[in-house]
């Protein structure tokens, strides 16, 4: 069974997945005349300055920065660490000159995901926004059996599955790094989440807009140390980033083995992967930001985007590539076995024995927000499936809570297994509705204008 999940999973991600969703995001990209190039920067400025002016929203509602944190919060997870070293393992320096094609035009396709969500979501009986792909599914194409297809994959992927994963790799790395019993780190991990969760939004938007900022500053500000540290390479590293997105064989002598398909597929996939632009996670917080029109929360969105795969993937990418952790005379086959070690190596070169544990903690943080995200996401999923049933939402975060306990006790690629293979999933109906809702997203921008 494992066997045939991680094959249907490679399949989705590497070839059926690679195409629809770099496909839609040269399609939005296109339709909605580059808006990477035009929109990012005057929404980062005016979100600062809203960040500054500090005005309050009304109860069950959260900020446009809030909303953009609690996003970041779960784009930022082990992928940007475990998942871009993977992708060079695997597909050399040139898989980083695809990330960042795929996190380009993924902006595109995170901005109309972030529009139909504030288009069409809802309020709940406690009077807190929901939405997100199944209610833009179900309201904007009429299709309640797709919305719940969608609904129920996404409880599977984000809210089982995907907490899971997360919380494997916080016990996992705590155990390596400070040698915490697996035990302990599981109680200490679900009390932490416990906390968080029984606050509601407005605790889970307070605990992202607070720990996202700091989390994701200290882990690009290491990086930055470390690159400067080995500043000598940087032109050659970059000369290597180029060269192997197009002629991978010209790296390490042809010891890679691999060809400019594969490189693209690793490349682009795990950026994908890491950013989730087309996923159909993000939009359920987004979804619940007060703004003064849809467009402005899908100009945050992108901004998500560029933070999570420019700004972290990247920097993971260049510590890796900069010090000795990447072999390039390794091949491709050998050097995946080792990638999750990768990262930790290149902290360990520029910072010694306190590299290995800032990743640690790095790593923790990241796959503890993403654990909060996650939840978040998936519950509005329960509130869509249950009609707002009170008791489905307590009995759900029973459940949540229980997945953290579980995925300790599993084998790591066999949890990363069924998270590929189930967020794969949940992506195809996204994908379906954000291409046949196209039209109303390119409406909405020109309103906007």
């Amino acid at each position: 069974m494992i066997d045939l999940v991680k094959t249907l999973g490679g399949y989705l991600w590497d070839y059926v997945l690679l195409f629809a969703l770099v496909g839609v995001g040269i399609y939005l990209t296109v339709l909605l005349k580059f808006p990477q190039f035009t929109r990012v920067m005057p929404a980062l400025k005016k979100m600062i300055i809203e960040i500054k002016e500090n005005k309050p929203v009304e109860a069950g509602r959260m900020t446009p920065f809030q909303s953009l944190a609690t996003a970041v919060a779960a784009q930022v997870g082990t992928g940007n660490i475990v998942g871009v070293a993977s992708a060079i393992a695997a597909g050399g320096p040139g898989a980083a000159f695809w990330m960042l094609v795929s996190a380009f035009f993924g902006m595109s396709t995170i901005f109309a995901e972030a529009v139909l969500a504030q288009v069409y979501r809802k309020q709940s009986a406690n009077g807190e926004l929901v939405g997100g792909p199944a209610y833009y599914i179900e309201g904007g194409l009429g299709s309640v059996w797709l919305s719940r297809v969608f609904a129920v994959l996404c409880v599977i992927a984000l809210g089982m599955v995907g907490i899971m994963v997360q919380a494997n790799a916080v016990v996992g790395s705590l155990y390596e790094s400070f040698s915490v019993p697996p035990t302990w780190g599981t109680i200490g991990l679900l009390a932490l989440v416990g906390v968080i969760l029984t606050g509601g939004m407005e605790r889970i938007a307070g605990f992202s807009e607070k720990v996202v900022p700091l989390m994701a500053g200290a882990y690009i500000l290491g990086s930055l140390i470390i690159i400067v540290m080995n500043i000598g390479n940087l032109v050659p590293v970059l000369t290597s980033i180029v060269v192997g997105a197009f002629t991978p064989q010209a790296i390490g002598g042809g010891a890679l083995g691999i060809g400019i398909q594969q490189v693209m597929r690793f490349g682009v996939a795990r950026g994908l992967f890491s950013n989730e632009a087309g996923m159909g996670s993000t939009p359920h917080s987004h979804a619940c930001a007060h703004t003064d029109h849809p467009a402005e929360q899908g100009f945050i969105a992108m901004i998500g985007v560029f933070i999570c795969t420019f700004l972290i993937c990247v920097a993971t990418a260049m510590v890796n590539l900069m010090t000795t952790a990447y072999n390039p005379n390794i091949p491709a086959a050998e050097m995946s076995k080792t990638a999750t070690l990768m990262t930790q190596n290149a902290f360990g070169t520029g910072f010694g024995a306190f590299g290995a544990a800032f990743l640690s903690i790095s790593l923790s943080s990241f796959a503890l927000t993403t654990i909060v995200g996650w939840y978040f996401f998936a519950e509005s999923n329960v509130k869509l499936l249950f009609k707002d049933n009170k008791a489905s939402v307590v009995i759900f975060k029973a459940i949540a809570l229980a997945f953290i306990v579980i995925g300790p006790l599993m084998e790591g690629d066999v949890v990363w297994s069924f998270s590929d293979l189930f967020t794969g999933l949940m992506a195809l109906p996204n994908i379906v509705a954000l291409f046949l809702l196209s039209k109303e997203t390119k409406w909405l921008l020109d309103d906007y204008d």
